[in-house]
């Protein structure tokens, strides 16, 4: 019989009333794939606290183990690319949405999925990036792709004190960016400039309706918030400009006009970090590795045990977490 883990799983009844409770499983509870990994670190994202407390449809698939990324080592593999012993790192994928995730003592996986944990990163430090940091480093390269370079001019950062915003202003500090960061905790604004924002806006400024064009603020911007917010960041992006979105904290709707696309020639880029390609989760990766300030993950993260995962999906939610919460399991 196989040695037992600690899991937490997500069921609802009849009544589609959820509940959440930490149980016991083993390697024969868990779903098919072709690599078992033993789950080392882990994070509570957004999407996570969200799937945790049912506030939105994440999870869909009943009963399902949450937590969309982990870093681990290969436990068993039949998969040619990974063999025991293999230090591998998850985002996505439907993991902790329709397949058994990471809040676990392991998880089995189908190897396409896995890409390798960087030397010189810990399991500890790839979720202090976690998804939502390899979500932030794919903004930042998609506005590298569009020609949003640091002499175009300064690049707005929404929802700056969480993951995503923590993780993308240490990454464009590092590569030279000025970076104005907006955040409704201004309280946080000592914070955001050890992470190397140059200046602190309150989202206030861009959570009200938007005007068709507003006057030019930035050259580009990294939005996690979606609705008025992206909105009112578009309408201030210069002309040429860009805007990567990722995220919907503020809403998933988007009250604006063409205006900003056929008067200033701005380009929204949509940044998908579920189902994104291997080989663009690998240069992610390998990017992360080079450009962001290691030393900067311990400002923007905490640690917690397995034990504190429910509380902290709670307060994610609630807008309580600053920067990113890593779990050691």
């Amino acid at each position: 019989m196989s040695e037992s883990f600690k899991a937490i799983l997500v069921s609802r009844d009849e009544n589609k009333v959820q509940k959440v409770e930490e149980v016991e499983l083993t390697d024969s509870d868990l779903m098919e794939g072709d690599v078992t990994v033993a789950v080392e670190a882990t994070t509570v994202n957004y999407k996570d606290g969200l799937a945790i407390t049912g506030k939105a449809p994440v999870v869909r698939k009943w009963p399902l183990i949450p937590g969309i990324d982990f870093a681990g080592t290969v436990t068993s593999s039949s998969h040619p690319d990974w063999k025991e012993g293999d230090k591998v790192i998850l985002n996505g994928w439907g993991v902790g949405e329709t397949h058994h995730g990471a809040y676990a003592g392991r998880a089995r996986v189908n190897g396409d999925w896995l890409v390798k944990q960087p030397d010189g990163i810990s399991a500890r430090n790839a979720m202090a990036v976690g998804t939502a940091g390899y979500t932030a480093m794919l903004c930042v390269m998609a506005l590298e792709r569009h020609g949003i370079v640091p002499a175009r001019g300064p690049v707005v950062v929404t929802g700056a004190a969480g993951g995503v915003g923590s993780v993308a202003i240490a990454i464009l500090a590092k590569l030279g960016y000025q970076i104005v960061a907006s955040t409704g905790r201004t309280s946080e604004s000592a914070y955001l400039k050890s992470l190397g924002a140059s200046d602190i806006i309150d989202r206030e400024e861009l959570s009200q309706p938007a005007k068709a064009l507003n006057k030019e603020r930035w050259a580009g911007g990294i939005d996690s918030v979606g609705s008025h917010t992206l909105a009112n960041v578009l309408s201030m992006t210069s002309y040429g400009g860009a805007v990567s979105a990722c995220g919907l904290a503020g809403g998933m709707d988007l009250p604006t006009s063409v205006a900003p696309f056929i008067l200033r020639g701005v380009s929204l880029l949509g940044i998908d970090s579920v189902m994104a390609p291997r080989e663009i989760r690998e240069e992610a990766w390998r990017r992360i590795s080079t450009d962001l300030d290691t030393g900067k993950l311990a400002e923007l993260s905490t640690t917690i045990s397995f034990s504190g995962i429910q509380e902290a999906a709670r307060d994610i939610v609630e807008g309580k977490i600053r920067g990113r919460v890593v779990v050691e399991m």
